[in-house]
């Protein structure tokens, strides 16, 4: 019997939900303590609702094999910006129809605007069709850099009139009009950074932590998508400790879910947090995975509220880098509905409820035996473990 396929461990991957599934290209893993990128032939599809991998293979214009690009979907399409491979950063932009069958990239074509600087380790919001991008590390010429307070010179990398660094610029695309713009924001920006993590509830665009020059921190900042004005928000309590390499999800129309990371003094984190927008305060949850620490891993929204967290490494990768996991891991970060629970804890028991479940009706049936597939892969990836 042939065993089930599963995306291989790797971390700086990208990671995009669309309710239904979970898509995951790219990224890297060690092998020989070399950095070896994963095949950008292939897409890997994990069901949300059953818990099984599909590999797809694509077809195109397909992005070259990269880490810490930035993916989000808009209207059915995988978009992904930026990266970096085996020549360093890049600024190019690719898309996949997930409708279509075959998975064939393209190239996004330019038609107004100007492309932002090659870079990594950016973030993302998807607001009314628009691609907004923040932040990053990458690199410019000299006579590009104009402004000391939105890109920081990383004085360690340089080469003749090129210098590396962060930034906090605010790119906007739009993806109707195949058009790039840099909006004039207003109010008080983060600093520049990268390896932050960010997300989106309505009109507006959230950022937390990342790492700036040698420092990581914990701050949290608001980004308004209709008057592109920032504000900071100040925690009404203790705020977790600074990080670089986590995650921020929403998870609710008030509240955002903060995962692992790379803490102030290089320790891989397994902590995770709830900051409620309407208190501006912190609480630290609960949850089943504190002996899992991750970081550059993806997390995306499932069902429910769940949060699914997948790959990223159990080791500070910059010293050791044999960590790479590709586990995916199950939050849940508010209470389910009664449905839920009920086919949750009928398909946890499937065997017991064998004869009732061929009672059911027909759709809840289905659902009933997607949800006892889930329980089964989970057995066994817990056995194996």
């Amino acid at each position: 019997m042939s065993e089930e396929p599963v995306a291989r461990e790797r971390s700086g991957h990208t990671a995009a939900a669309d309710g239904h599934f979970l898509y995951i290209w790219g990224g890297y893993v060690s092998v020989e303590n070399r950095e070896v990128f994963l095949p950008n032939d292939e897409l890997w599809l994990y069901d949300l609702e059953t818990g099984m991998w599909e590999r797809r293979a694509v077809c195109g214009t397909v992005p070259p094999a990269m880490s810490g690009s930035c993916g989000c979907i808009v209207n059915e399409e995988l978009y992904i910006f930026g990266g970096c491979g085996d020549d360093g950063q890049t600024n190019e932009h690719y898309s996949v129809s997930l409708q279509d069958e075959s998975f064939s990239w393209r190239r996004v074509r330019l038609r107004s605007g100007s492309l932002p600087s090659p870079r990594d380790k950016l973030s993302c919001w998807v607001h009314e069709g628009r691609i907004i991008y923040f932040g990053g590390y990458g690199h410019k010429l000299r006579r590009e850099i104009n402004d000391s307070k939105s890109f920081i010179v990383d004085e360690a990398s340089w080469a003749e009139d090129i210098f590396w660094g962060w930034n906090n610029e605010v790119h906007e695309f739009d993806t109707e009009r195949s058009r790039w713009a840099e909006p004039q924001t207003f109010g008080r920006a983060p600093a520049p950074r990268a390896a932050h993590a960010s997300a989106s509830i309505g009109s507006k665009g959230y950022v937390c932590g990342g790492r700036i020059r040698e420092a990581r921190t914990s701050d949290m900042f608001c980004l308004d998508l209709n008057s592109w004005t920032w504000s900071e928000i100040v925690s009404s309590t203790a705020a977790p400790l600074g990080r670089s390499w986590h995650t921020l999800t929403a998870v609710s129309d008030t509240s955002l879910f903060v995962f692992g990371g790379l803490s102030v003094d290089c320790r891989p984190m397994s902590d995770g947090w709830i900051f409620d927008l309407e208190t501006n305060g912190w609480t630290k949850m609960e949850h089943q995975n504190k002996d899992k620490p991750r970081l550059w891993h993806s997390a995306c929204q499932g069902r429910d509220s769940d949060v699914v967290v997948f790959g990223g490494s159990h080791d500070y990768i910059l010293l050791v880098d044999k960590g790479h996991c590709n586990d995916a891991l199950v939050f849940q970060t508010q209470p389910y509905p009664l449905i839920r629970l009920c086919q949750d804890f009928i398909a946890s028991h499937a065997s017991t409820f064998q004869s009732q479940i061929l009672c059911l009706p027909p759709k809840l049936r289905n659902a009933v035996k997607r949800r006892t597939i889930f329980f089964r892969t989970s057995r066994k990836s817990q056995n194996v473990e």
